[in-house]
Order: C-alpha cells, then sequence, then structure tokens
C-alpha cells in the first residue's frame, strides 16, 4: 500500500520548488547549455541583473514592484505550509525578531567572510572564462531606482534562505534525510540557478550554501542568512554599478 502521507510530503515540496528556485534552476540549465553552445567565450557574455520591463516609466516601475511582489507569495506559502498547532512557520525555522542584535552581528559577519572572497571568485572566473559579465542597472534611472533594488534584493534574500534552508531542511529532516545530505543538496540547488551567470557563480554558489547551511544547523535560524544575504545583494545590485564606473576594465559588459 501506497504511504499517502509520505506521497503528499514529496509532493508539496516538488511544488513549492517548482513554484520558486526549482524553476529558476531549470531555467539557468537551459541558459549555460545556450550560452555554451553559442560559439561565443562565457566571459564575452552578459547577464542582466534587474532589466528596465518598459520604456515607460510609469509602467516599469509598475510591473518591477509586481513582480517582486507577488514573488514574496511564495514564501507566504512555505511559511503556511510549515505552520502547525504548536508553532507559527517563521518561528520554526527563526524567522523572527527574538533575537536582533545576535542575528545582525551574525549575518553582517556573513556579509563579510561571503563578500570579499565573492568578488576575487568573479575576477577570477573572468579570467578563466568561466564567468559572464554582470550588467546591472543604472542606479540613476529613476527617483526609486534604488528602492525597487533594495526591495528586490530583500525578495531574493527571502525566497532563497525561507525556502532552500528553512522550509527544505524541515521537510528534509522530517523525511529521514541526514543534516550533511540536506546541506550539500540544498547547496547545489543554490548553484544551479545561479547557472545562467556561468560555472564560477555556481561554484561560489555552492560554497554559499554549504556554509549558510553549517550556520542554520548550528544557530536554527534563518534570521542571520537573511540579514547577510540581503547586504550581499544590495551591494550587488546598487554597489555594483558604482564598481562599474571605477573599474570598467573588470566589470564592463562586452558591446
Amino acid at each position: 500500500m501506497i504511504d499517502n502521507s509520505r506521497t503528499r510530503a514529496w509532493w508539496e515540496i516538488a511544488i513549492v520548488l517548482a513554484l520558486s528556485v526549482g524553476a529558476s534552476a531549470v531555467y539557468s540549465v537551459v541558459s549555460l547549455v545556450s550560452r555554451l553552445t553559442a560559439g561565443v567565450p562565457l566571459s564575452d557574455q552578459s547577464a542582466s541583473l534587474n532589466p528596465s520591463q518598459s520604456a515607460r516609466e510609469w509602467l516599469d516601475f509598475t510591473y518591477q514592484f509586481l513582480g517582486i511582489f507577488f514573488e514574496l507569495f511564495v514564501v507566504a506559502l512555505a511559511l503556511y505550509l510549515l505552520w502547525t498547532a504548536r508553532m507559527s512557520g517563521p518561528a520554526r525555522i527563526g524567522l523572527t525578531f527574538a533575537q536582533p542584535g545576535r542575528d545582525i552581528v551574525r549575518g553582517v559577519t556573513l556579509f563579510l567572510v561571503i563578500g570579499i572572497p565573492g568578488l576575487a571568485l568573479y575576477l577570477g572566473g573572468k579570467a578563466l572564462g568561466i564567468t559572464v559579465t554582470i550588467a546591472t542597472s543604472p542606479l540613476d534611472t529613476y527617483w526609486w531606482t534604488v528602492p525597487i533594488l533594495i526591495f528586490s534584493a530583500l525578495r531574493a534574500a527571502l525566497v532563497e534562505e525561507v525556502i532552500v534552508i528553512g522550509y527544505l531542511f524541515t521537510r528534509l529532516r522530517e523525511r529521514g534525510w541526514s543534516d550533511w545530505t540536506i546541506i550539500l543538496s540544498a547547496a547545489v540547488l543554490r548553484g544551479s540557478y545561479h547557472l545562467y551567470q556561468g560555472i564560477g557563480p555556481f561554484i561560489g554558489n555552492v560554497a554559499m550554501g554549504i556554509l549558510f547551511g553549517w550556520c542554520y544547523r548550528r544557530w536554527g535560524r534563518v534570521m542571520p542568512l537573511v540579514v547577510a544575504h540581503l547586504l550581499l545583494d544590495v551591494v550587488s545590485f546598487v554597489g555594483y554599478p558604482l564598481a562599474v564606473g571605477l573599474f570598467p576594465d573588470f566589470f564592463q559588459p562586452p558591446q
């Protein structure tokens, strides 16, 4: 006889992933195959972060805001599915403000540990021809550009850390997986949905995923990971265009 509870649990996991990072991973693999078969080195190709959605300002803002806003509902879904009669979904994975000082210190520490090596890996990957050039949105396009980029960074931090760490750890532990099997599997998943940026970012995000998974196993809280991820993406989305201007030879996308 089929165990309906186990079958339903795996279907739940599959549906949550298909609505979020799992779909991104599939598209990223297809994108990488396309890049590798284009006959152009990866280092001579570019990938855009947060591109404009319309030439008309109000439509550009509307499309970008709604795109970010509705993606957050998969986070709400994951938290809802984790909710029990005894504990809320956010409480189960440590997405609360119960330890603000400790969460911020841990998050900033992770940001510093990952940030500089991440930049070095990007530059090294470009030098080796295994990483595409990242093209970013200009910061002075509209008055709302920077707030939308920060909102997008928050979206990415919540989607990735709540689902890839908090949700998957909880559900896969319930399925009997060991912590290190979960850590390594989640890290590979994290790397796979960054493959559209090339092989270098895949390696870097797998390493980041292992570190984040280990930290979650130790701390039992997603909030420090959200803080670290938010800071990393704010620097990438907002600080990166500044770096492009300062170091054009390294960062400027191919013409």
